[in-house]
């Protein structure tokens, strides 16, 4: 039983590393957005197809990379994601030197590649690695690891890339072109620190020994796990969610720079910081709720210290604005009670939160100003259960084999994130931004009928 336990922390704890760089990458690229406008005068539109770049990578990328993990197995197939985030985080230097957009997009998925290994493997090992009682408790804790990485990297961007520039309202084409080329210097630190870090994970990795989960080799087609309707309608519950998710975020850098608000880029970043913030935030109460503690003070403690987490966080991110983050606080704390009203059940939860998210997306759609700002904020905390729950629910009673391969459908559908953000960006540019937000509402509308209905297990 020590053994087992033992494993279980060795394994959880290297996951949760991985969760981290993973969770970084893949914000830091969303948010990267706003800066590559700048430097290459884009359109909403052209800005999106960066992350497009990065999600495209998902459908191409997933199947073969749950196929790999069959043939040599999750270790190396980390191991593997790792080294491909380290080359292209290195191609990002050249890129942001010359600058050249086409590299931006080459080395964006370069380093998407890598992700995906990690992801492919990474959810369903944390699936497997124990009880399946418990598999959305602790696919919510990797999560809200992840999602402390989602939060740091806009702030980051804001303060290596943003801080000190700002454009006046009308700015001459000389202003704009030297407000580029000065964003585009700023870029290469960050990734070179990516680079480095990602570097010493993939040493740490091959030193340690994880524990292994075991394949069915009898069992190892993926085109088994078609015969179940709930993978299939989860897959596409994926694509609804990511595509939203990084939709909303993708965009509101520059909407609350246009808006009626007309916030600095290095503002509204830090704005977007709070946006992830709450996804990091709701999946520690996901954590919490989908656990086996029972109700009690040890529970209303730990919620007590996720609430500290939310109010330092959203101060932190606005340079120790202490009122921003008690707005954050309470905002939070209706998170928490709302999700009281899911009773520890992932799918009752998850229906309710895509409710709500659909709620606060037509809301931004029909307000302004600091309505608008704090619901379009607040999606982030009602995103938060969304993928692991998706996930957990897409997958159950699925083993070995099939669960693997499901894992690479599921994660092939993530391509949501490479179509919604530009279809947004599209209707950004041609209408406003504001109408761009009906577009997630109507994903979280999806997101709930899979809830309600599609997550229901038969076979076809």
């Amino acid at each position: 039983m020590e053994k087992k336990s033992n494993n279980l922390l060795v394994g959880m704890s290297v996951f949760g590393a991985i969760f981290f760089i993973f969770g970084f990458a893949t914000t830091f690229i969303i948010q990267l957005t706003a800066p590559v406008m700048a430097v290459f005068d884009l359109s909403e539109f052209q800005a999106q197809l960066l992350t497009s770049a990065f999600f495209i990578a998902y459908p191409i990328m997933s199947v073969p990379t749950g196929i790999l993990v069959n043939r040599i197995g999750y270790k190396w197939t980390v191991s593997l994601g790792l080294i491909l985030m380290a080359i292209g985080s290195l191609v990002f230097i050249p890129a942001a030197k010359l600058p050249s957009y086409p590299l931006f997009l080459m080395a964006t998925f370069i380093l998407a590649t890598g992700v995906v290994f990690l992801q492919v493997s990474a959810n369903p090992y944390v699936t497997a690695i124990g009880p399946e009682s418990s598999a959305s408790s602790r696919l919510n804790l990797t999560q809200a690891l992840n999602s402390i990485a989602t939060m740091v990297a806009p702030w980051l961007i804001a303060v290596a890339i943003f801080r000190g520039l700002d454009l006046p309202a009308v700015p001459t084409e000389a202003q704009e072109l030297a407000y580029g080329l000065e964003v585009a210097t700023r870029i290469p630190f960050p990734f070179i620190v990516m680079a480095l870090i990602v570097i010493v994970v993939a040493v740490t990795l091959f030193l340690i020994k994880l524990p292994v989960i075991a394949v069915d080799k009898a069992d190892t087609n993926a085109k088994s796990v078609y015969k179940y309707p709930h993978v299939l309608l989860g897959a596409f519950a994926i694509f609804c969610y990511v595509g939203a998710e990084v939709g909303n975020a993708g965009l509101m850098v520059n909407y609350l720079r246009g808006g009626s608000l007309q916030l600095s880029a290095e503002m509204a970043s830090t704005y977007a910081a709070i946006y992830w913030g709450g996804a990091m935030v709701g999946r520690f109460f996901g954590s919490i709720m989908f656990s086996d503690i029972k109700n009690g003070l040890r529970k209303y403690i730990y919620v007590a210290l996720v609430l500290v987490l939310a109010f330092v966080s959203g101060a932190f991110v606005t340079e120790w604005n202490w009122t921003i983050g008690g707005i954050f606080t309470g905002v939070a704390l209706v998170n928490f009670i709302i999700m009281q009203f899911g009773a520890g059940k992932p799918a009752r939860t998850l229906a309710i939160f895509a409710l709500v998210a659909g709620l606060l997306g037509l809301v931004t759609t029909f307000t302004q100003g600091h309505v608008a700002l704090w619901t379009v904020i607040s999606i982030g905390l009602f995103n938060s259960i969304m993928f692991p729950n998706i996930f957990s629910l897409a997958v159950k009673d699925l083993k070995g084999g099939e669960l693997a391969g499901a894992s690479g459908i599921i994660n092939a559908l993530i391509i949501g994130g490479a179509i919604i953000p530009p279809l947004m960006g599209s209707i950004a540019d041609n209408y406003s931004y504001t109408y761009a937000y009906i577009v997630p509402a109507i994903c979280y509308l999806y997101i709930f009928f899979f809830a309600v209905k599609g997550s229901k297990i038969r076979v076809a």
